[in-house]
């Protein structure tokens, strides 16, 4: 009932705004309509609107399988909800690569990825060599998403070395999760992609094939519990660590990687914690959406923090203390800055 009463309201809250701005009603634009003129009968004038115009936000995730599909749709909800003249959606993507073309591209309008491609886009390196987005700008950080292993047990693999020569599912050719394929079996010494019998298939697909034993192993970077690793490790399959070396040899060229550990009984069989690497993950923002728009949607997002974590557990103890670290030195959008300078943090 809720929700069908924030849509009517913004409805009108549309009508309202178009018709007082001669029917301006340009996304992502902040300030008031002009004013009325004059009553002929008591010569009073309304007072200009302050209401923002519309604002449509387009939130590309990553696959259904993966926690960040479900993250998306929990944010975009809450702003739908929430702010009567934001119209906000989510929709599945191949990650956060795609995110950011479309972002930039002007198909999307905020979305997520890890620390590390957002900063490729905004300086136009690596995947986006020749096609730097310098206007991107970041509305939060987040929490820092695992790369997570998993094999087979029949397969023999105890380490990343162990791919040699294996049918392993690096996820989709160009993706981001297939560039830490990349890195990771580099820093362990192998010949990427020579080394391995790559498949290039969405998580679903690598977990339906890790239950029916026709691949080895599979790469998903997801936060966890993701289920497509729950779906794997349900058939008999397992986690690698990420050893210590791999990670100090990973952090010599690529400063955002981080160890993490994924706590015994996050899956079915895991009967240890499990070290491997993590990417923070970043919220960010086309840089011309308003700083209204952005200060609202930041506000909103961290005032219902604690509604959003008991929804989605990735989200769970986020706060913004650590919303402006680890964030690869990329720039907070002018409208989430003044929250953080509003409540302290900056």
């Amino acid at each position: 009932m809720k929700k069908v009463l924030s849509m009517a309201l913004a409805a009108a809250l549309m009508v309202g705004v178009l018709a007082g701005c001669g029917g301006n009603n340009n996304a992502g634009q902040s300030g008031g309509g002009s004013s009325a003129g004059a009553s002929s009968s008591a010569g009073a004038s309304n007072p200009p609107s302050t209401e923002p115009d519309p604002v449509v936000i387009n939130f590309p995730t990553a696959g259904e399988s993966g926690a960040l599909y479900a993250v998306g749709a929990a944010i975009t909800n809450l702003w739908d909800t929430e702010i009567p003249y934001v119209s906000a959606s989510s929709q599945a993507s191949k990650g956060g690569i795609e995110n950011l073309n479309l972002t930039s591209e002007g198909e999307a309008q905020v979305s997520i990825a890890i620390s590390s491609n957002c900063l490729q886009c905004l300086n136009g390196t690596d995947s986006f060599e020749g096609y730097a987005y310098s206007d991107l700008k970041v509305i939060a950080g987040l929490y820092f998403n695992p790369n997570q292993v998993v094999v087979t047990e029949k397969s023999g693999i105890t380490d990343l070395a162990g791919v040699k020569g294996k049918h392993f599912a690096v996820a989709a050719a160009g993706s981001s999760v297939e560039g830490e394929c990349k890195n990771h079996f580099t820093a362990a010494g192998l010949n990427y992609p020579d080394d391995i019998n790559c498949e290039y298939l969405e998580f679903k697909d690598a977990a339906d094939m890790l239950q029916n034993g026709t691949i080895d192993g599979a790469w998903i970077m997801s936060g966890a519990p993701a289920a497509a690793v729950t779906q794997a490790c349900t058939s008999g399959c397992k986690l690698l660590n990420v050893s210590d070396e791999i990670i100090a040899e990973l952090q010599k060229t690529y400063p955002w990687y981080a160890p993490c550990t994924i706590p015994a009984g996050t899956y079915p069989g895991q009967d240890e914690d499990v070290q491997t690497s993590a990417i923070k993950m970043v919220m960010f923002c086309r840089g011309d959406l308003s700083e209204q728009a952005v200060y609202d949607l930041t506000k909103t997002f961290w005032e219902n923090i604690d509604q959003l974590g008991e929804a989605q557990a990735n989200l769970k103890g986020l706060t913004p203390e650590e919303a402006v670290k680890d964030i690869a030195g990329l720039p907070l959008h002018p409208g989430a800055e003044r929250y953080y300078e509003e409540i302290g943090i900056l």
